[in-house]
């Protein structure tokens, strides 16, 4: 894909194939002379079928890719552009039509007149690395409203319940019903600050290597006894996964917390109603820390996908927060404790639109010392 990309050698063909992003290569009629796996995968159409069309077939008319490239055909020199909205043709492949946004570099080929290079970056990818650390930030912020809470609140709360059980006079019906109703409504602000001393806990998680595929079917089987029972659970593992370093009791925590709101997702009157479970290994994920800078593998992947009525989208990007909620009767307190549990973990937690309907998607890191022998 470099000079005559139809005549490329070998390696450098299986050299641009790794790179995750896609990446396109323009004869001088902008006819597709060569496209890597990734943008086989982002149009939906195989590198043959791509090399029989020109980029104004694989886009939309008014794309504004097409007036980067005769920019850069002008200029005879590269352009980077960022928040590109690209839409693909509803006729083109597999992929449901849709804007995805783009930074995009397009490039003159110089040992080759006439050919342009142009690499493309889903915006989506790097927004989703960003909404990690917000879900971090916000988790920090919770803990110090949580240990605010704990100690400013429940104080108090003690005293008045206390009062509340002097004034009662077993005498007075009326009075009794008053005292009895603060009574209760202390207890139930005692119990929604407790619920968030989850957030304030500063000591070590105790961690130990752990068979992630034990905990989804400890929670499948939580699941189809109860909450879960009007859903079919469809379990796509990879069997060979190392141990994920973890709490055991946390990680059930999220899991639990995440099948249940797939089940809400569905309701129980649908019929058809899905929950895949799935586990891969991707070992090209990688983060930074905030804390310390440094960058740590994720290659341990857990999907819970629904097939629901998906998220909408005044909600999508605060799904983490605390007090964000889509029900009616919802606290808004148990993804962002998800999202807590996930970071003290070292992991990442993202939602998003699967083909088959609602996915959250945790990646999370294998125990330090697990060996899969895999390249």
């Amino acid at each position: 894909m470099i000079a005559g990309a139809r005549t490329a050698p070998p390696e450098a063909r299986a050299l641009i194939d790794c790179m995750p992003n896609p990446v396109i290569c323009l004869d001088p009629n902008d006819m597709v002379a060569d496209v890597n796996q990734a943008g086989e995968r982002f149009f939906g159409l195989s590198r043959t079928l791509l090399s029989r069309k020109r980029l104004q077939e694989v886009l939309t008319l008014d794309s504004p890719l097409l007036a980067l490239v005769q920019q850069v055909r002008a200029r005879g020199a590269g352009i980077t552009e960022h928040g590109i909205e690209v839409t693909t043709p509803r006729n083109l492949g597999e992929h449901k039509p849709g804007e995805r946004l783009l930074d995009v570099y397009a490039s003159p080929v110089p040992s080759a007149a006439g050919f342009l290079i142009i690499v493309m970056q889903e915006r989506s990818i790097a927004d989703k690395m960003t909404r990690q650390l917000t879900h971090r930030g916000a988790a920090r912020s919770i803990s110090a409203l949580a240990g605010m809470l704990a100690h400013e609140i429940k104080n108090p709360l003690s005293g008045i319940r206390g009062a509340a059980q002097l004034l009662d006079n077993p005498d007075d019906p009326s009075s009794s019903e008053l005292t009895a109703l603060i009574r209760d409504e202390v207890d139930r602000i005692v119990r929604l600050v407790e619920r968030f001393e989850v957030f304030s806990e500063a000591r070590p998680l105790a961690m130990e290597p752990i068979n992630i595929h034990e905990l989804l079917d400890h929670v499948r089987r939580l699941a189809r006894s109860g909450f879960g029972r009007h859903v079919r659970f469809i379990e796509e593992f990879d069997p060979s996964l190392p141990p994920v370093q973890g709490n055991r009791d946390q990680l059930i925590q999220v899991l639990l917390n995440l099948v249940k709101n797939a089940a809400e997702a569905i309701g129980e009157t649908v019929t058809g109603g899905e929950i895949v479970l799935s586990t891969a290994f991707r070992p090209g994920i990688h983060v930074s820390q905030p804390s310390s800078g440094q960058r740590i593998s994720l290659p341990l992947e857990v999907c819970i996908i629904d097939n629901g009525p998906g998220i909408p989208d005044s909600v999508a990007e605060n799904l983490f927060d605390p007090f964000v909620t889509t029900k009616a009767s919802g606290s808004g307190l148990g993804l962002a404790t998800v999202a807590k549990i996930v970071s003290d973990h070292g992991g990442v937690i993202e939602c998003d639109r699967d083909k088959r309907g609602t996915r959250f998607r945790l990646l999370l890191p294998v125990q330090k010392d697990a060996s899969r022998g895999r390249s």
